[in-house]
């Protein structure tokens, strides 16, 4: 039986893998930043989950859900950090109004949660699952901020993979593709100030037409996750998807040509030796 703490359970893949994780028999601290829409979740099971109101930027609440997860099961050895939302528009498009939140609860909140984690996870050890994209693996025109604060995910990742190692603490990236969530939905927001300059690489339509019509199941997408959790070799990345998969497959061929094409020129660039 494992204990789970994870962000962003009011919807979409967070809300699901609470549900999995307790329906298999687990115990799960579920958090919203509004813990009343969630607050029904947990009545099923008897215990084994508790719901509690958790805004990730703010660094004392995380303190506090992982202090009220200690001290209602002792502790928890899964973190998923989920919370998060999606800004499409152009770069030029985007005001620090809208993009300094999204980086906030992307990134920062990621942050303030983890660090209030890491406490507990280094006792005994334990998993961290941080929710990335397709988006944080390439950047695409129309989805640049979020490509950032996603791009943000992998590399504080990366570095936690390294730093964790010692105390035994796994590090699981999740790059999903489009599943059938409502991501495109509430989790979108649309930079207001549309430029016809920019409207080749507007996601707008994207947005209309594949919102609730993603060929992604979402259920075989968190079966997914939890088979990696269980697995005694847990992959860095984990791309989610046929589309994922061909986004990290284009970024690999299109990175090593370039790399392969200025070889000899950009190795040359030490100082000569005497």
């Amino acid at each position: 039986m494992k204990t789970w703490l994870i962000t962003g359970c009011s919807s979409g893949f967070g809300q699901r893998l609470a549900l999995a994780a307790a329906h298999r028999g687990d115990q799960v601290i579920a958090t919203a930043r509004n813990g009343k829409t969630i607050e029904e979740m947990a009545e099923p099971f008897g215990g084994r989950m508790i719901t509690l109101p958790l805004d990730v930027t703010d660094a004392a609440a995380a303190k506090a859900a992982v202090e009220k997860a200690v001290e209602t099961f002792g502790g928890f050895d899964v973190l998923v950090n989920n919370a998060g939302y999606g800004l499409f528009g152009a770069i030029e498009e985007g005001t620090p109004e809208e993009y300094r939140p999204m980086f906030e609860v992307n990134v920062f909140g990621l942050i303030e949660t983890t660090r209030a984690a890491l406490p507990i996870l280094r006792r005994s050890g334990g998993t961290i699952v941080n929710m990335s994209s397709g988006a944080g693996i390439a950047g695409s025109g129309g989805a640049g901020y979020y490509n950032a604060a996603k791009f943000a995910v992998e590399g504080i990742s990366e570095a936690l993979a390294g730093e964790l190692k010692p105390f035994g603490i796994r590090v699981l990236i999740v790059e999903p593709g489009p599943f059938r969530t409502d991501f495109l939905g509430r989790s979108i927001t649309m930079a207001a100030n549309e430029m016809p300059e920019y409207a080749a690489s507007s996601r707008k339509d994207y947005r209309e037409t594949n919102n609730g019509h993603q060929a992604g199941d979402p259920d075989k997408a968190i079966a997914v996750i939890l088979r990696a959790v269980d697995a005694d070799d847990v992959p860095l990345h984990l791309p989610l998807g046929p589309i994922a998969h061909s986004i990290a497959e284009r970024k690999l061929a299109s990175f090593r040509r370039d790399i392969d094409a200025w070889r000899d020129i950009t190795i040359a660039t030490d100082f000569d030796q005497p």
